[in-house]
């Protein structure tokens, strides 16, 4: 039976042990959430399913499953919603998720190299970009995200995938403790703009890369030179958790002031929503109802259309 523990358990990651006993007590509290029971009766309702088709493609999942698992498999994930980031495919069940995460990996992947990259993906989500650095040659990757829901997606999909070099920690970068640990790569996509105190999550996340190693960052961004740092007076979008959205050249200037270089953006995006919108799998409200139906290039408030920039930097061996 598929549990939420599926998540941070593994045994050929060695490391885990000791990262979860340090977090055992992180681990506790957010297992207390209210809808834990309701999430769990959806994993323990996902039929076993050979995983000899897996694919960790554009539609992470399994290529073909018993047409008679369909339907039991569908209801139970459909359990787990919303699902946030995708897509993911088991035979004709497609998990169509808010976020096309591979639209963004395409425009990100063929930037980078992550061969035998032990890689952490901070604010990992349901992991669907885990998968795919395991595609693209990672050793091995460790997502980390508060969201017990996200969590129990996560391990729905790892067990049906029959358990690769991947795992996920209910933390926080501000919780995380790796002690002795580093990584080759550290992501952050879709973090920044919602901490308060943007140069602390970035040194948060330099902390935990080893030298040599990359650091991709990708956020929210606005026009402006490198003295531009926009926070808007309330909400953005409708979220009302955005805090501060730089400028590309004011991102540059940021990572190159706490000890990163050769820094370089390799892509700049407006969000559309045909790669953010709402499904059958993420009901609520989505890009299309922060955007001012009057004015293609502003949000609801009128204010610059949500525009996404990543980055890559390195950390100096020295």
């Amino acid at each position: 039976m598929i549990t939420v523990a599926d998540a941070w358990t593994n045994p050929d990651l060695p490391w885990l042990a000791d990262l979860v006993k340090r977090h055992q007590h992180l681990i506790k509290r957010r297992l207390e959430h209210g809808d834990l029971n309701r999430w769990l009766s959806a994993l323990s309702a996902i039929p076993k399913i050979d995983n000899s088709a897996r694919t960790l493609g554009r539609s992470v999942g399994l290529t073909a499953i018993p047409i008679a698992l369909e339907r039991p498999l569908e209801e139970a994930l459909l359990g787990l919603t919303p699902w946030r980031k995708g897509p993911f495919q088991f035979g004709s069940v497609y998990v169509d998720a808010e976020w096309r995460s591979d639209v963004k990996w395409d425009r990100l992947c063929k930037h980078i190299k992550l061969d035998n990259h032990r890689i952490l993906d901070v604010g990992s989500g349901c992991g669907y970009h885990l998968w795919r650095m395991l595609e693209a040659g990672a050793s091995e990757v460790l997502g980390i995200d508060p969201s017990i829901l996200f969590h129990c997606q996560f391990s729905a999909v790892k067990c049906l995938l029959g358990h690769p070099k991947a795992a996920s920690l209910p933390v926080t970068l501000e919780e995380f403790d790796a002690g002795l640990m580093d990584f080759d790569t550290v992501f952050s996509m879709g973090v920044l703009y919602h901490r308060k105190d943007p140069i602390n999550h970035l040194e948060g996340l330099k902390r935990w890369i080893k030298p040599g190693g990359q650091l991709i960052l990708e956020t929210l961004v606005v026009d402006g030179d490198d003295h531009t740092c926009f926070v808007p007076p309330a909400r953005y979008a409708r979220m009302n958790n955005v805090w501060f959205l730089p400028s590309v050249p004011t991102l540059k200037h940021w990572l190159g002031r706490i000890g990163f270089n050769s820094i370089e953006c390799v892509d700049v995006s407006v969000t559309t929503p045909e790669e953010q919108r709402t499904t059958k799998w993420m009901r609520f409200e989505s890009l299309e109802h922060g955007l001012d139906p009057n004015h293609n290039g502003r949000t609801i408030e009128g204010l610059q259309r949500p525009t996404r920039a990543t980055l890559r930097a390195i950390l100096p061996q020295n």
